[in-house]
C-alpha cells in the first residue's frame, strides 16, 4: 500500500480534508509504529504491509484527539471524555511486536 494510499484512507477514517494535517499525522504515526517495531534499527523506513493498519489507527486516534491532547476530565451535555497520560494506548501499541536480535 503507498503512502497516498494510506494518507487517502486516514482521511476517509477522521473526515479530515486538509492533505498536510493528515500527512503530519500519518508521519507522526508511522515514526510511532517503526520504533515500536524496530526499537533499536533506526535504518528502517518502510511499515510493514501488517502494521498499515495500525499505522491507519493511530493516526486517525491522534487526529480524532487534536485539540484536547491530555485532556483528563472533560463533561459536556451527557459526553464525557478522560485521557490518560500517555499519547497512544497501549491496548494499540501492545500489537505492534518488537523486532530484536541477539548480538
Amino acid at each position: 500500500m503507498t503512502e497516498n494510499t494510506i494518507v487517502t484512507a486516514i482521511s476517509k477514517t477522521t473526515g479530515e480534508n486538509d492533505t498536510d494535517i493528515v500527512l503530519a499525522y500519518f508521519l507522526q504515526a508511522k515514526s510511532i509504529v517503526l520504533n515500536r517495531a524496530y526499537p533499536f534499527d533506526e535504518t528502517k523506513t518502510d511499515i510493514p504491509d501488517r502494521y498499515i493498519g495500525n499505522v491507519i489507527e493511530i493516526a486517525s486516534y491522534l487526529l480524532n484527539k487534536r485539540g484536547a491532547e491530555g485532556e483528563t476530565a472533560h463533561s459536556e451535555n451527557g459526553i464525557s471524555r478522560t485521557y490518560g497520560a500517555a499519547s497512544i494506548p497501549d491496548d494499540m501499541l501492545n500489537r505492534i511486536i518488537p523486532v530484536v536480535g541477539v548480538l
